[in-house]
């Protein structure tokens, strides 16, 4: 029987089949095989080097004790978030993934990092196969507003990757950024550029080039409409440090948080602002979060935190009665789901009823928390709006962490001496948190006794 010339392929898992399926025998989801060329096979069935192998022996496995431990020079962006949140610097030879929605600003940070390390006398090489020259110098002249040596990059404009590997084998380059990666396409597969086989082929090539010659790489991704980083899930499988950069276009501010990282932590974020020459900084997100917070019925303060080091951001919730069956729930910045178990918690036992009602929750800023300490929060803030009484004044707004268990209790979270130093630190004294508080009644008690008490 001839061998079939194409099968389909997961864009999630690479699962492979000959013929095409609605859901995926590998991962289960739907609608994700796409058909590609089939790869070609040697004339003989059996492995070309698996004589050589056998006829070399068996590899010795070597005890960890033995291994000795190599110490990694990192390369400093010159952006302080962004580094921190590597960990420290870029690694030689490793692979970076930096996913983000369009217009976030993912060449505009790749670019100012460029522009620093260039600065530095490290040799850089931006490709670009979304953008001309032209247009690049464009970004490059505004970033130039911000001390960032952005003209002095290197920029090559391509999408096939044969041409991209030969640039990058020739000139050597210590740093390389490709933006993006689901532009550049192989020669010799048939995929359109951005397919699943072309994305897991290019990826493939430019780390095994990448690890030969000592070049970082840095891959610009796309996303998908839920968020996620768009191609096979084996993109992220290969590279060494997985970077989400979210945000909302409206809002000026962005996070950086690292989602897979060989070299250092997954806890660390990153917080920036858009301005007119490029990003900036926050270093004290905190001072912004909590100056800008009204202490009005509806709106408390939340102690989070944001890898190693707390942060303050603003909690505003809505309850108004509700028109259509069932009432809406509509929440930015947290989980859906959060919010339905904090409601049906103040419902049961809180006597703080919302199912007439349509509740909607914002984290001010355009910050994402995905932490449970963010729970009391939520649950104040509804509560606050439902009565239309606030927890504290425009100069002292409320502050409160803590985890919702489902019988009522608040449980404890991670670092509550930091969170409550951070609080104090910006004047808010006596926050509401499980050390003050044993159950949710008791957190509202506490935070309605100047205003209205509330019934046992």
């Amino acid at each position: 029987m001839a061998r079939p010339s194409t099968v389909h392929v997961c864009s999630v898992c690479g699962h492979a089949e000959a013929r095409w399926h609605g859901q995926c025998p590998g991962c289960g989801e739907w609608n994700t095989l796409v058909e590609e060329r089939a790869p070609a096979r040697a004339a003989s069935g059996a492995n070309p080097n698996g004589a050589a192998r056998r006829a070399a022996g068996a590899p010795t496995p070597v005890a960890l004790r033995d291994v000795q431990a190599v110490t990694h020079s990192r390369l400093s962006t010159g952006i302080g978030e962004l580094d921190r949140v590597l960990g420290g610097g870029l690694v030689p030879g490793s692979l970076v993934l930096l996913g983000g929605s369009p217009g976030i600003g993912k060449s505009t940070l790749t670019g100012m990092a460029m522009g620093n390390l260039a600065g530095a006398d490290r040799k850089t090489l931006y490709v670009s196969g979304e953008e001309s020259a032209a247009q690049i110098r464009l970004r490059a002249e505004r970033l130039e507003h911000g001390a960032c040596h952005a003209l002095d990059v290197p920029v090559l404009a391509e999408t096939d990757l044969d041409a991209v590997l030969a640039a990058i084998d020739a000139h050597r380059p210590e740093v390389c950024v490709i933006d993006s990666v689901q532009t550049l396409h192989a020669p010799d597969l048939t995929g359109a550029p951005g397919s699943v086989g072309q994305v897991r082929e290019v990826a493939a090539r430019l780390m095994r080039t990448a690890k030969s010659v000592g070049t970082t790489v840095v891959l610009v991704g796309h996303v998908t409409k839920d968020g996620a980083i768009a191609g096979p899930r084996v993109l992220e499988h290969l590279v060494d440090c997985v970077l989400q950069f979210e945000g909302e276009r409206e809002r000026t501010y962005r996070t950086l948080r690292a989602l897979k990282n060989r070299f250092g932590s997954t806890s660390e974020t990153g917080v920036f602002e858009m301005k007119q020459g490029g990003l900036v900084e926050v270093l004290d997100p905190s001072a912004r979060f909590v100056g800008e917070a009204t202490g009005k019925p509806g709106s408390v303060v939340l102690a989070a935190m944001e890898g190693s080091r707390p942060l303050l951001v603003e909690v505003q919730a809505l309850v108004s009665p509700s028109e259509i069956v069932p009432p809406r729930r509509v929440v930015t910045g947290i989980d859906r789901n959060r919010l339905a178990l904090v409601l049906a918690v103040l419902g049961r036992h809180a006597n703080v009823g919302t199912g007439t009602a349509d509740v909607f929750v914002n984290v001010v800023g355009g910050v994402r928390v995905d932490e449970p300490g963010a729970d009391l929060a939520v649950a104040l803030a509804v509560a606050s709006a439902q009565r239309g009484v606030a927890l504290g004044t425009e100069d002292r707004p409320l502050a409160c962490f803590g985890e919702l268990g489902l019988t009522g209790e608040l449980r404890t979270v991670g670092h509550p001496e930091r969170r409550v130093e951070e609080a104090e630190k910006f004047g808010l004294r006596d926050p509401v948190h499980p050390g003050t508080s044993r159950t949710l009644r008791h957190a509202l008690r506490a935070a309605f006794a100047a205003a209205e008490p509330v019934a046992a």
